[in-house]
């Protein structure tokens, strides 16, 4: 019967004997398997970001109907977005609404109507030595100097480009 699965799914019968990996759990610790002498370590995922043409339906929906714990809504002008935190268990998703006309937010969700995933933010130890060794590896960033991001600490984007088509966030732990 399994082989019949296989079939429909378009998988070749040798598929039937690939035996299944188990992921080890994942921690919040920094990991140590870095860049071998690399002077930085990537960290913990600290949030996915969600564009949202309406915040506070969005806000809603994971406060009233999903049951989550969420923050009240806060402007960044420096950033141009209003951002709501989602908490989870092991990380947090942001709601990010545009804050004027030159919003960044805006642009993605004039390609975006109905929103969607806008940027991951994983936390690294030393985000200033991260910056040193990423441009020296040719990954682009979006601003020459680290921000202060919502969490009110040092953030960076990396170019989506240089990143797998993922606009990737890092902030200092």
């Amino acid at each position: 019967m399994a082989a019949s699965m296989l079939k429909v799914a378009g998988i070749s019968k040798c598929a039937r004997h690939v035996v299944p990996v188990l992921r080890p759990y994942s921690t919040s610790k920094v990991l140590l398997q870095g860049v071998p002498g690399s002077v930085w370590n990537l960290g913990r995922l600290n949030h996915v970001a969600i564009a949202v043409p309406d915040l506070e339906k969005a806000t809603a929906l994971y406060r009233d109907v999903l049951g989550a714990q969420v923050s009240a809504t806060v402007p960044l002008p420096e950033h141009g977005v209003y951002t709501v935190f989602v908490e989870l268990g092991n990380t947090k998703l942001e709601l990010l609404h545009p804050l004027g006309e030159k919003s960044p937010i805006a642009g993605f969700l004039q390609k975006n109507k109905s929103g969607g995933m806008h940027h991951i933010c994983i936390e690294v130890d030393d985000i200033n030595a991260a910056i040193v060794d990423l441009k020296a590896r040719k990954i682009r960033t979006l601003s020459e100097e680290p921000r202060i991001g919502a969490h009110g600490k040092p953030v960076m984007f990396l170019h989506p480009k240089d990143c797998d088509g993922v606009l990737v966030e890092l902030e200092q732990a």
